[in-house]
């Protein structure tokens, strides 16, 4: 039976015993964090791959990085489990704006709230009374300089690691168990802490009840500005930076009271950023190979022993350490081949560009901004509803290289999860397969491009200028304008700039597609009218060989979407004249075409009822153009009549338009009017 004893630590290992506290190294602790949370399997460019909740929280959460998100699991999980990654450190490769030091910095923010909870709360001891020891002066607290943990102190207790195990199992009633546990992450104390602890032994003459009674356990501040548990060494030019303000340094002031020359305590510690986050935390090392080399040996040194070695005294620290680089620097790093020992500490990982369209839409929002945005005269701003789409194709476009097994269109929608004509994903895993295959990361999948924060100051540009604050609204074409401007001004790379050049044009013929389907139903009066008729083309080929299709071309069937029985009737003109503008000549071609849309059909409604086959560009395009002519005889006297208004009958159809824009398709009166304007000019025509 254990002695009930009132003291500290004693009170703090009966809290660790009860599952009131926990005792874990930092990899454990996130590890734990993460995998505690959701988890689910999702396709990533057409592999399986799992997607962890825990990033996808909150209001600015990460977005996309499923392989990258992956990698850095494992590898914290393999160190938590005592593999070779707890001695390396984890490096974020990748061109600048992909969201690198967004990934460490959101992570660190979950890893405090993590430790904010209970039993999570790191702990940390202090050793009191030590004016009465005589040789430190009027200092009488010292706290662990490296934030250690009550129970390295518990299995420092007694001269060897053995005598303080069977005192644990004796006094406080540990199992074998919660032993073999906390002893799996067995450290020596610090050196400052077991010198003072040494100190204390002696002064107390080998009594332990006595030695504890100079001991306090206190929590870890968990504030982001102290850079305690979480802590940022960002990297700085060659004159200011020095190995202290990683490791610390002698302390003049500690001199002053400290009569004992030999006591490790004269080193402060704390004035580095490594000793803040040595109790189980996380050091984020911006840019890292951007330091001098000096500084990136001392890394070397910290990465692989997981110690702070001043003068030969050591501290050893358990942090996980997290750095971030652009290719340019980590080449030029990979070239000075006498630098190869940092890099073998090093787990590399290659974040590229958000490559999804769909996702980035979401990234686009952030670019945006989610405050209401006003004018320069403070009149509200208002956004057109094609801007998110027009600026996110623009921007994924960049990023995704040309091939030549698919067009960069095929690629887009691949690479977003849809269907691209005869293509299947299969040949996108193969051009990125071939990719990867590149010694140069920059020529691999997703590693070029423009970045967030091009796609933020196309954004700012758009917003500056006078056509925007007249109109007091961000209309979709300018962003192509701004980030024409973008590409101008911030590519330095002929070829790279020639590509993004090249791939704008693309996104402008996609935009001119959308245009052409919202000015159909802006004049249908019917915010989902090309869906409707779009449906209505699937429905009707897969009912045109039903068995109980009679003379009348009616048929009946089951909406998936409500489970409501509807009627429909098959109209083999309109069937064909989407076929034909699909340049579906002969009547093989066509049934291969009907036939991959039922296909389509049985796979995707049965995961997601309300798939409406909107993502197949090339057949909402036919459905829009057949509309377009059929209905309005001809697009092209639809954009005569809306752009002759010297007859009232026009001048009524171009206000009803508006008016539905305006009304239901949230458009304002100036985008609606720019929208207009640019449906009735040949631009962007593919």
């Amino acid at each position: 039976m254990a002695e009930v004893t009132q003291n500290p630590l004693h009170n703090h290992l009966v809290a660790l015993k009860n599952g009131e506290r926990v005792f874990e190294n930092a990899f454990q602790g996130i590890t734990r964090m993460i995998l505690s949370d959701e988890i689910e399997k999702v396709v990533a460019n057409g592999r399986t791959t799992y997607d962890f909740k825990i990033f996808r929280r909150g209001k600015k959460h990460i977005i996309g990085l499923y392989d990258e998100i992956n990698s850095f699991v494992s590898y914290v999980k393999d160190a938590a489990e005592g593999g070779s990654s707890k001695e390396m450190a984890y490096v974020l490769v990748g061109e600048p704006g992909n969201g690198k030091t967004f990934f460490v910095e959101y992570v660190s923010r979950l890893y405090r709230e993590f430790l904010a909870v209970d039993p999570n709360h790191k702990c940390t001891f202090r050793f009191n009374g030590l004016d009465k020891i005589g040789t430190y002066g009027k200092i009488a607290t010292i706290e662990s300089q490296t934030y250690e943990d009550p129970c390295i102190l518990a299995m420092n207790l007694l001269e060897t690691p053995e005598e303080s195990r069977g005192y644990l199992a004796r006094k406080i009633g540990l199992s074998d168990e919660q032993l073999d546990g906390m002893y799996v992450n067995y450290r020596p104390l610090g050196a400052c802490s077991g010198y003072i602890w040494n100190d204390i032994r002696q002064y107390c003459q080998g009594k332990i009840t006595d030695m504890l009674g100079f001991v306090d356990i206190i929590p870890v501040p968990l504030t982001e500005s102290l850079g305690t548990i979480t802590g940022k060494y960002p990297a700085k030019d060659k004159i200011t930076s020095s190995a202290v303000d990683l490791l610390g340094e002698e302390s003049i002031q500690r001199l002053l009271h400290i009569t004992d020359t030999n006591n490790p305590y004269r080193f402060d510690l704390r004035r580095g950023a490594l000793a803040r986050v040595a109790g189980g935390g996380i050091h984020f090392s911006d840019e890292m190979f951007k330091n001098k080399k000096d500084l990136v040996q001392v890394y070397l040194g910290v990465i692989q022993n997981r110690t702070i070695e001043i003068d030969g005294y050591k501290w050893p620290i358990d942090t996980l350490i997290i750095a971030t680089s652009n290719n340019s620097e980590f080449n030029r790093f990979l070239a000075e081949k006498e630098e190869a020992p940092i890099v073998d500490r090093c787990r590399i990982s290659y974040i590229s560009h958000n490559t999804n369209y769909k996702l980035q839409t979401a990234l686009t929002q952030y670019a945006v901004g989610s405050e209401t945005k006003t004018t320069l005269m403070r009149e509200e701003l208002h956004q057109d509803p094609n801007l998110n789409y027009a600026a996110s194709t623009a921007a994924v476009l960049t990023r995704l290289p040309h091939s030549e097994k698919l067009t960069p269109i095929e690629t887009m929608k691949l690479a977003a999860g849809e269907v691209a004509g005869e293509k299947s994903i299969k040949a996108l895993a193969e051009v990125i397969d071939t990719l990867s295959q590149d010694t140069d990361i920059t020529n691999r999948f997703g590693q070029r491009g423009l970045g967030q924060r091009n796609l933020g100051r196309a954004i700012q540009l758009m917003i500056e200028s006078s056509e925007t604050n007249e109109g007091r609204c961000m209309f979709a074409y300018d962003v192509f304008k701004a980030i024409d401007r973008v590409i101008l001004d911030y590519v330095n790379e002929p070829n790279d700039r020639a590509k993004y050049l090249s791939d704008l044009k693309i996104a402008r013929g996609l935009y001119r597609e959308r245009i052409m389907t919202e000015m159909f139903n802006a004049y249908m009066d019917e915010p989902q009218a090309i869906r409707k008729d779009v449906m209505n083309y699937v429905n009707m080929i897969i009912g045109i060989d039903a068995e109980q299709l009679g003379q009348d071309k009616m048929w009946k069937y089951k909406d998936p979407q409500t489970g409501e029985l509807k009627a429909l009737k098959v109209d083999e003109r309109f069937i064909h004249s989407i076929e034909e503008r699909l340049q579906l000549k002969t009547d093989e071609q066509r049934e291969t075409f009907r036939t991959s849309i039922r296909k389509i059909y049985g796979q995707k409604i049965s995961l997601d009822p309300n798939y409406d086959f909107m993502d197949n560009l090339e057949l909402v395009k036919a459905v829009t153009d057949v509309r377009l002519k059929s209905d309005i005889a001809g697009a092209g006297s639809l954009i005569g009549a809306l752009a002759n208004r010297t007859n009232e009958e026009n001048q009524k159809l171009y206000d009803r338009m508006i008016d539905t824009m305006f009304n239901k398709l949230n458009y304002c009166r100036t985008c609606a009017q720019k929208t207009i304007e640019y449906f009735c000019t040949q631009e962007d025509e593919n």
